[in-house]
């Protein structure tokens, strides 16, 4: 994710980033401006057509076209939102829960606290991972009842790291270290996990209709594509900047809703889960110590 100062306008102005979409769309801006100049041309030195109000049909089109932008922004900026929410939720519950375990679990058992925190740890980037379809080796630390080639075979890594993590819980249940009362108090935090996983597999596998967004793109490239039809009678050679700007201001929406939707990856727009991770990381590392 990208890091900037949303006040700073000129240096946002001036900048081309690489995820800007003006880099992505400009063979199609050259393109565009190209073929509104050959239709330009065309209709300026050879057919010479002349309609009343030329302007008027794109004009209508063009409010509607804004009109299902809007709603393909707001609807991908919603995942967007909803991701976020969801790993702010674990970052909020893991910290709970090491609270919690810190001070159920008394320091003599050192080593049952060290390895409730390697499981919590590893639980969150196991998420991150699961969500981007990956696997990286050494962002999991072997544990006493979790190996490495346990882990690795697992289909689910964040039901198997969960799954362990209660089955832990349990044991110091039983050995009397846990009491009942406070099985009670940690299971919230534990549920919230895997109902926050369920939530970011919902928005990754479950993308804008394909109907809806076809279409969509199907609007933009006619009405980029007729532009020049229509204005080129009014506006002359004008018609060039203003095709491409309009080709620009559209597809750029699309883009960029496209890139948001599915905010778990590794893109410039998406959510820094890696850096959540760490933050969650370092955290239990100093509540349970």
């Amino acid at each position: 994710m990208i890091t900037y100062n949303p006040k700073d306008w000129f240096t946002l102005i001036i900048q081309f980033h690489k995820s800007d979409t003006f880099r992505k769309l400009l063979p199609s801006i050259f393109f565009i401006g190209v073929y509104a100049a050959i239709v330009v041309a065309a209709e300026v030195h050879y057919f010479h057509v002349e309609t009343k109000n030329p302007t008027v049909m794109h004009s209508i089109l063009g409010f509607v076209l804004s009109m299902l932008l809007v709603f393909r922004t707001n609807s991908a900026y919603d995942r967007w939102w909803e991701g976020r929410k969801a790993w702010g939720s674990f970052v909020n519950n893991s910290r709970n829960l090491g609270l919690k375990l810190s001070a159920f679990v008394p320091k003599e058992y050192s080593k049952e606290r060290e390895e409730l925190k390697i499981l919590i740890t590893n639980y969150v980037f196991a998420a991150k991972n699961h969500l981007r379809e990956t696997y990286i080796q050494n962002e999991f630390t072997v544990s006493e009842n979790l190996s490495l080639s346990e882990f690795a075979d697992a289909n689910h890594k964040p039901n198997k790291v969960a799954k362990v993590l209660y089955e832990r819980i349990n044991s110091l249940h039983q050995k009397n270290i846990l009491a009942k009362e406070h099985l009670f108090i940690l299971n919230e935090e534990l549920k919230s996990f895997t109902d926050n996983i369920g939530v970011c597999e919902r928005i990754k596998n479950t993308p804008i209709p394909y109907s809806y967004n076809i279409f969509l793109k199907k609007m933009i490239f006619l009405y980029i594509m007729t532009l020049p039809l229509f204005f080129g009678s009014e506006f002359k050679y004008t018609t060039v900047p203003i095709a491409m700007i309009v080709l620009y201001v559209f597809a750029s929406i699309e883009l960029i809703a496209e890139e948001i939707e599915d905010p778990f990856g590794e893109d410039d727009n998406d959510l820094p889960t890696d850096d959540i991770c760490n933050r969650i990381k370092n955290n239990l590392n100093e509540i349970i110590d």
